[in-house]
């Protein structure tokens, strides 16, 4: 299978490249003029045929998807990618519907876009640009598959938002008793790898988690109970947390005071195992847990 992999510098996409590329699948990575070198070079070092390309130019995807089978679209201007000509609008909304034309024009038979858990009529950029998105592509003709992805666990469960496991300090939003099914980026990527093929995967809005449905206060007892010490824990009200929303001034205060008002309120993230695509070998919060609490010993 010839695949095209957008956001192969990223964490998922980077890692669904040369996951699809390992098991003999022709991959080309889309890279742009700017993207990270060492990156680029782990691509290649891979198997991967590195493409340039920018969702912001349709000509470059529509060559980048010439020939191609599956396209497997990772891209998004959140967390962490976002700048000027990155935006939400430009890359979420515009520039995934951009790709998907570009994929539709080439013959390409079926698309994966990664998501999240999602209201149906969101009123925030992120979900709005999302929504936009995933509609236009279940009206494409092509075959889609929409992966609802849980709060990674790389980044959630991280120091980036308040969660410090050197320090055993964390920061919880709501009172910590919203069930999520935490997910490892590695298993939305192995799914995304999967869903280019399965028949299951065709035409679905497929549940990407976790093992357990656990709390926020369950995730910290883990960690305390893995690095053998008591972890100090401070809470942010939801009404906090509504007066940021209210007070956001750009579109990523917005998006993370929503993301975060979903952690501490929202039941769609508790997910079922028996659900997802891929069922079995599932990174679990302890085996988290474990693997940064042996990191912070040895360094």
């Amino acid at each position: 299978m010839r695949v095209l992999v957008a956001g192969s510098t990223g964490m998922v996409g980077g890692e669904a490249a040369c996951l699809l590329a390992a098991r003999g699948d022709e991959v080309r990575g889309l890279v742009r003029r700017t993207s990270d070198e060492s990156n680029v070079a782990a691509l290649r070092a891979s198997g991967v045929t590195v493409v340039e390309g920018d969702l912001r130019d349709g000509q470059s995807l529509t060559a980048a998807c010439r020939g191609v089978d599956a396209v497997v679209k990772t891209v998004s201007a959140m967390p962490f990618s976002r700048k000027e000509g990155n935006t939400i609008g430009d890359v979420d909304r515009d520039g995934t519907i951009r790709l998907i034309d570009a994929a539709k024009q080439a013959g390409v038979k079926r698309f994966v876009h990664t998501s999240f858990p999602h209201e149906p009529e969101p009123t925030y950029r992120l979900g709005e640009a999302k929504v936009a998105a995933e509609r236009h592509l279940a009206r494409s003709g092509m075959e889609y598959t929409i992966l609802a992805a849980n709060y990674f666990m790389e980044v959630w469960l991280s120091p980036a938002l308040g969660f410090d496991y050197t320090t055993g300090s964390v920061t919880i939003y709501g009172d910590g008793k919203n069930p999520m099914s935490w997910v490892s980026y590695l298993d939305v990527a192995r799914t995304a790898c999967e869903a280019t093929s399965r028949p299951e995967a065709k035409n679905a809005t497929l549940p990407v988690g976790g093992p357990d449905s656990l709390t926020p206060l369950e995730v910290v007892a883990i960690f305390e109970k893995r690095s053998g010490r008591k972890w100090d824990v401070q809470h942010v009200p939801v009404e906090s947390l509504q007066k940021q929303l209210a007070t956001a001034d750009n579109e990523i205060q917005e998006s993370v005071a929503m993301l975060q008002i979903a952690y501490a309120t929202a039941p769609a993230f508790k997910m079922r195992p028996e659900e997802y695509l891929l069922q079995t070998g599932l990174k679990s919060v302890s085996q988290y847990a474990e693997q940064l609490v042996k990191q912070s010993a040895a360094v």
